[in-house]
């Protein structure tokens, strides 16, 4: 049977009551507990030190690495070049711009080399050798390589200290050392989604209708049923059956049908963390949507929703794995299965917008039996006419052509309202006056509700933009009776 090894808690730092024990003869106001806390003050301190002193020599083992190459290197080009180089050196050295520096707020690199420079300048003075001496370049080259030779001995020196303050570092085990070495936590999965569905109408009542008859003998009409209950109305359980059975575009399909066709990386990114997509009416809710944006105009956008929603319908057929089995396959180097995805796409666009203009042109079609304002010119020889202003009154205001009677305040206040009232109107009526033909006003009319239309009508009369001659009537054009 093997062994347990127990030398790791030989790191551990353990203190009874003996090590922090008081001398007999200590001061009696001195108690136990004060003496436990410095003994850890006294701890916590020692560790900080050496913490600290330890970054020190990494730092300056680090910056040493740096300037003992570049330091052998001028050792090596004074040695060839002399003291010419040594003082074209230091020059360059003093007026080039700084470089890096081992830390901020510290000397660089260059300055530091400047400084040995100039300090083996000044021990070579001492020694007696002056510029013009023929020793200058040996007693240089000297200098140079005794720093180099003192550089290299305090670098080996702070490494061995290092080495020796990470050991002790680390021969106790401390609250630093602690880590959390695993944990295991249960995270509930997420709710499945509620599948995209339409608003249940509530069908629990049912309207009836009852038919009463009055009696002149109530007591005989007792004897018999006088009330009849029809059958439920089938209109009624239809009212507004088409826009309640459409499925709701929730915000996170709004978002997933908005995503690049044919780009199926951010489709499958986006699958991953909204996994609400996935549900069933996803894909109803989104071809509804491109239907209502192919009828605004949106083809781009019609397409897109075309595409996702059949994206979602495809991984919804392949089965379980049918999200990873979709995307594998439109991403392989096989294109046959993104080419006929791809088909689908362009055939269920194509009927959709099919729909769309037959859709139109079947309102466009009931919309002509509807009810409607229309002007009707009753003699040809009296036209309807439209005066449409070209803007307001302009400040020099003059009355002509026998009109020079009228007030012309009053006049100016007529002509601005006719042009408020004409600016108030939308682009559509305004650029049917401008065209100025009965036929484009009564075409922008006719799409308008009647009381809106004879609102319009009303408008157009006051201001003196609509003029009609004798015989010029508006009429309503599902009774032939004028208005």
């Amino acid at each position: 049977m093997a062994r347990l090894n127990y030398s790791k808690w030989d790191q551990l730092e353990l203190s009874d009551d003996s090590d922090i024990e008081g001398h007999p003869k200590s001061p009696s106001n001195v108690d136990k507990k004060s003496l436990i806390r410095w003994k850890q003050r006294d701890i916590h301190e020692k560790r900080e030190i050496r913490r600290h002193r330890i970054a020190q020599l990494r730092g300056e083992i680090a910056c040493n690495e740096v300037l003992l190459p570049r330091l052998r290197t001028i050792t090596n080009d004074v040695q060839s070049g002399g003291h010419i180089h040594f003082s074209s050196l230091v020059e360059r050295l003093k007026t080039q711009p700084p470089t890096e520096a081992p830390a901020e707020g510290q000397p660089t690199y260059d300055q530091m080399l400047q400084s040995l420079l100039l300090q083996v300048w000044e021990e070579t003075k001492e020694k007696g050798v002056r510029r013009d001496d023929p020793e200058l370049d040996k007693a240089l080259v000297d200098g140079l390589q005794g720093h180099l030779t003192k550089l290299g001995e305090h670098q080996e020196n702070i490494k061995v200290e290092l080495e020796a303050e990470e050991k002790e570092q680390t021969r106790k085990i401390t609250s630093d050392d602690l880590h959390e070495g695993f944990d295991s936590k249960y995270i509930p999965p997420k709710p499945s989604p509620p599948p995209v569905t339409a608003p249940q109408k509530n069908k629990g009542t049912k309207k009836t209708k009852e038919t009463m008859f009055e009696t002149l003998n109530p007591q005989s009409a007792s004897a018999s049923p006088t009330a009849e209950s029809s059958a439920p109305d089938a209109d009624d359980e239809d009212d507004g059956g088409d826009e309640d059975s459409l499925p709701p575009l929730t915000p996170a399909l709004v978002e997933f049908s908005k995503l690049p066709v044919r780009d199926y990386e951010p489709s499958w990114q986006f699958i991953q963390g909204n996994r609400e997509v996935i549900v069933p009416g996803a894909t109803d809710a989104l071809l509804v949507e491109a239907f209502a944006a192919e009828r605004r105009g949106e083809k781009r956008y019609a397409k897109q929703c075309v595409h996702q929603g059949l994206l979602l319908q495809y991984c919804d057929k392949l089965g379980p794995d049918g999200v990873s089995l979709f995307f594998k396959r439109m991403v392989s180097d096989e294109k046959r299965a993104q080419t006929v995805f791809l088909k689908d796409v362009e055939d269920t666009y194509t009927h959709l917008a099919a729909r769309v203009i037959a859709t139109q042109a079947e309102e466009e079609q009931a919309a002509q039996g509807r009810e409607q304002i229309q002007l009707m010119q009753d003699d040809s020889s009296q036209p309807i006419t439209f005066n449409v202003p070209d803007g307001p009154p302009p400040e020099d205001l003059r009355l002509e052509g026998g009109t020079e009677g009228l007030d012309i305040e009053q006049v100016r206040r007529a002509l601005q309202m006719r042009w408020d009232v004409f600016q108030a109107f939308d682009d559509a009526l305004k650029k049917a006056l401008q065209n100025g033909t009965l036929e484009a006003v009564n075409k922008v009319l006719g799409k308008m509700e009647v009381a809106d239309a004879e609102e319009v009508v009303k408008m157009l009369e006051m201001v003196g933009i609509l003029s009609f001659a004798d015989g010029g009537n508006v009429r309503d054009m599902t009774n032939p009776a004028p208005v």
